[in-house]
């Protein structure tokens, strides 16, 4: 393999037939362009439905009323389903073991003002354990606690956003602003990493809005964590279990879907992951297909190279060339072709994948990039589909007789 001699004879070869050599390589080298950059963009795709999630604890279970679309239990079709307080406690009481943080959500719309700023901006009443669900950040004082919601009090947590649009240089925590006409104290700001739009919400305990608004105990949805220890197949089984109760509860058909709606990130996680996997065994699939042809170009191509050279490896083994030494000659010019041309596809492919990647960071695209793995697991298939490209052309070199390719004009 490392004959000096061998390899002097591949590089002259290549380059008395540069036109040849090039076709012959194009091929694997597009092939390998068109894998990799495929396989980049399905990897920046799944990078973006990934980081969708990452605002979110990923084994939350949201719960929302809506209209019963089937007539049960006496009641006629269309009825709306309230949730209220006493759901969130007997969602307690029903899995004492399964639940990790339960959080009510009461949502308002406020218009807020400090000094001469004004804004409008969207209210989430919610329990203090809903900074965990949310996976809220908080860089300036702190989230609302137990004692802030059974006191009722009024506080806020702002977005980063409604702080910089009231309180401009001043600091929030500590000062009052008022939420339609009423004084709220800012206890804490929060950014949202995976959500600016998040960033312009305002937090306050639930407690606090049903008094303020005619002392109701109605809440508009419900979230919750489940043991982080669940499998796929055991976070499912809950939320089945979960929607279950809480149509019984509600007297909701159990085929009714609109009623009551359960969505598990779980479900959804897994529903995007196997979509992201189908797009990249589909991009492996196309990328082998190009692949594949690229191997045959370059197999015909040595079936005509070695026509050519007939008479060239008819002296080599009149003066005593051996079979294997004809192969190994066949075999390292045509690993050498895709090899390199494999290369060059692919530094293209991860020059193009390194140069849009820092430009295109979208809530659906992120970071589109290629592993190491991928890399390592190209260059095999590289110095394969050389060994592949060769092996029957190097076969039927060695098999050539002196008498007849010395007689071959």
């Amino acid at each position: 393999m490392f004959d000096r001699d061998i390899w002097q004879e591949i590089f002259n070869t290549l380059k008395k037939n540069k036109l040849r050599a090039f076709l012959t390589g194009f091929s694997v080298g597009w092939a390998i362009f068109i894998l990799v950059l495929l396989l980049g963009l399905v990897n920046g795709m799944q990078n973006g439905f990934t980081n969708q999630f990452n605002d979110d604890a990923t084994n939350t279970i949201f719960i929302r009323p809506g209209a019963t679309s089937k007539a049960y239990a006496g009641f006629e079709k269309g009825r709306r389903i309230q949730l209220d307080n006493d759901d969130i406690e007997y969602i307690k009481r029903s899995f004492p073991s399964d639940i990790e943080y339960l959080s009510a959500r009461y949502f308002s719309n406020t218009v807020g003002r400090y000094k001469s700023e004004t804004g409008s901006y969207p209210v989430q009443a919610v329990h203090p354990e809903f900074q965990a669900i949310e996976k809220l950040i908080i860089t300036k004082g702190r989230f609302f606690n137990e004692a802030d919601h059974t006191n009722k009090s009024k506080v806020a947590v702002i977005g980063k956003k409604v702080a910089e649009d009231l309180f401009k240089d001043e600091e929030p925590v500590g000062n009052f602003a008022e939420f339609n006409g009423l004084p709220f104290r800012i206890i804490g700001v929060f950014i949202d990493e995976g959500d600016d739009n998040a960033e312009r919400r305002i937090y306050a305990p639930v407690s606090t809005y049903q008094r303020i608004y005619g002392n109701t105990d109605n809440i508009n949805a419900i979230a919750l964590t489940y043991n982080p220890s669940y499998n796929l197949t055991e976070a499912l089984e809950f939320s089945g279990r979960l929607e279950d109760i809480m149509k019984r509860r509600h007297k909701v058909a159990p085929e009714d879907q609109a009623g009551i709606r359960i969505w598990n990130y779980a479900e959804a996680f897994n529903d995007i992951s196997n979509f992201t996997n189908g797009l990249g065994m589909m991009s492996v699939f196309v990328g082998f297909l190009i692949l594949f042809a690229g191997i045959v170009g370059i197999g015909n191509i040595m079936v005509v190279s070695i026509k050519e050279r007939t008479k060239e490896i008819g002296v080599r083994k009149a003066l005593g060339a051996k079979p294997k030494q004809i192969v190994n000659l066949v075999l390292l010019e045509s690993i050498f072709i895709t090899t390199l041309s494999g290369f060059i596809g692919l530094l293209f492919a991860w020059i193009i994948l390194a140069a849009i990647g820092p430009n295109i960071e979208t809530q659906a695209f992120s970071n589109p990039s290629v592993e190491v793995s991928t890399i390592l697991t190209a260059t095999i298939i590289l110095i394969v589909a050389g060994v592949l490209a060769g092996l029957l052309p190097a076969i039927k070199a060695a098999n050539v007789k002196p008498i007849v390719a010395l007689s071959d004009k």
